[in-house]
């Protein structure tokens, strides 16, 4: 009789007999003497089995169906699209991706999921305020424990919630205890390093969510064989109105004086001269590395980085910008507003100049919780953040964002959106792009509006 069994991340299938052709997944490995494959194999190999009706033993499962006591104690009627959305991740056997705009639910939709499949279920999210988040969400909903990997925790139960990072760390040893894994924010899961989390876990019920899975080196495709393909995809256009809140984006250009524009041009040129005369090409995905490597190899090339720094902090600051920005706070003192930035920096100058707290990576999870809920009581009218905030944090009263710089990232633009898409009763949003005219600044900008967000 085939016998599977689970070790340190892999599926062993011994015993097979010679008329069963087992899956390409599956090579011999001389070592043991059986055949063996990454654990994300273990559905496959399954049904395999169950197909050619070859009798086996599975010793690899090692998780249960979720006990009696674990049932949903607070129904919400879900949404059109939600319920959409369920079936066709259904009709992918319970393997799939769901892309959903921030604000549409797709934490309701996993908990949907987990009612309908009722297995242990695992949780895996990028940060640990998402860790919180969803470990609050499920002990409200089912109403049990629910244990956490990661944040100096280890505490393991039907229903837990870790980080990629510890999911990384335990998978080897967790990855048989779990029937179904929920990757939230799912983008982050094609890394090199993550997506070997997801290969050592057997689940054969596996749920992706994510606004935009798609990613700057292409490795999205990565998602089918982890996860499962897309399964359903609604875009913010499509739910504005109805399920988001109505908004509009106001792209506004604003000139560098004259002083900033000639220390600009020149500091750009430093920089220019560089690149052109090493041959580098930015446009390239190996250009920046290449910069960076060649840049701290001579006093040149340090010059040069300095002056590409200075440049970029040209554009990102100007005079113009902060001046419109006080032109918006004072517009929209009665609103609740997000002001985004692509570096720390700038973030804690516009704290310094306009009073309005700030968040960054520095900031502890009890002062950031508090800012939060300053933001939503109306304590604080506006906070300023870099990057934190792109994704993982829930601020239904914000209504406008600012984006004074960012990346050239479509992901990060649409999540920053997102953000003050939550609907709440008649909420308009507006989001306002600060561009600074004759920089990168300009190019950048089109970068990141390749979304039928902003069309």
């Amino acid at each position: 009789m085939v016998t599977l069994s689970f070790a340190s991340g892999t599926l062993e299938v011994r015993d097979c007999p010679a008329e069963f052709t087992l899956p390409g997944s599956c090579v011999w490995d001389p070592r043991t003497c059986c055949h063996r494959a990454a654990a994300v194999a273990y559905a496959e190999v399954v049904r395999a089995l169950v197909a050619s009706k070859t009798a086996y033993k599975d010793e690899a499962r090692r998780y249960e169906e979720l006990p009696e006591q674990v049932r949903a104690r607070i129904h919400r009627e879900p949404r059109p699209y939600q319920t959409e959305a369920l079936l066709a991740w259904r009709g992918q056997r319970g393997r799939g991706v769901i892309v959903l705009p921030t604000g549409a639910g797709k934490s309701h939709v996993a908990i949907l999921a987990i009612q309908e499949k009722r297995r242990s279920a695992l949780i895996v999210a990028p940060t640990l305020d998402l860790v919180r988040q969803w470990f609050d969400l499920l002990r409200a909903t089912f109403g049990v424990e629910v244990g956490i990997v990661g944040g100096g925790e280890h505490e393991v139960r039907p229903l837990t919630v870790t980080t990629y990072d510890s999911a990384l760390l335990h998978m080897e040893h967790l990855g048989a205890r779990f029937g179904m894994v929920v990757f939230d924010e799912c983008h982050h899961l094609p890394s090199t390093s993550y997506a070997l989390a997801a290969r050592a876990c057997l689940a054969p019920y596996r749920l992706g969510l994510s606004a935009t899975p798609e990613r700057s080196d292409g490795r999205e495709a990565d998602l089918a064989s982890l996860i499962g393909p897309i399964a359903y995809r609604k875009d913010i256009v499509e739910l504005a109105g109805d399920y988001l809140a109505e908004y509009e984006v106001q792209r506004v250009a604003v000139e560098l004086s004259p002083d900033e524009r000639a220390l600009h041009d020149a500091k750009r040129a430093i920089y220019r001269d560089f690149v052109t005369s090493h041959g580098i090409r930015m446009s390239q995905p190996s250009g920046w590395s290449e910069f960076i490597v060649l840049a701290s190899q001579s006093a040149t090339g340090r010059r040069a980085m300095a002056a590409y720094r200075e440049q970029r902090e040209v554009a990102f600051a100007p005079v113009a910008k902060l001046e419109y920005l006080e032109h918006l706070l004072h517009t929209h003192r009665g609103d609740r507003a997000i002001l985004f930035t692509q570096d720390n920096s700038t973030a804690y100058a516009i704290a310094r100049r306009f009073l309005v707290p700030v968040i960054t990576h520095q900031t502890k999870v009890r002062e950031r919780s508090a800012i939060l809920s300053g933001l939503a009581e109306g304590a604080y009218h506006a906070v300023a953040t870099s990057k934190v905030l792109n994704e993982g944090v829930d601020v239904p009263d914000a209504n406008v964002a600012v984006i004074l710089s960012g990346s050239g990232s479509v992901r990060e633009h649409v999540q920053r959106l997102g953000r003050i898409l939550r609907k709440k009763g008649d909420k308009r949003a507006v989001l306002y792009e600060l561009v600074t005219e004759r920089t990168t600044e300009t190019y950048t900008s089109e970068r990141r509006r390749e979304h039928s967000a902003y069309r």
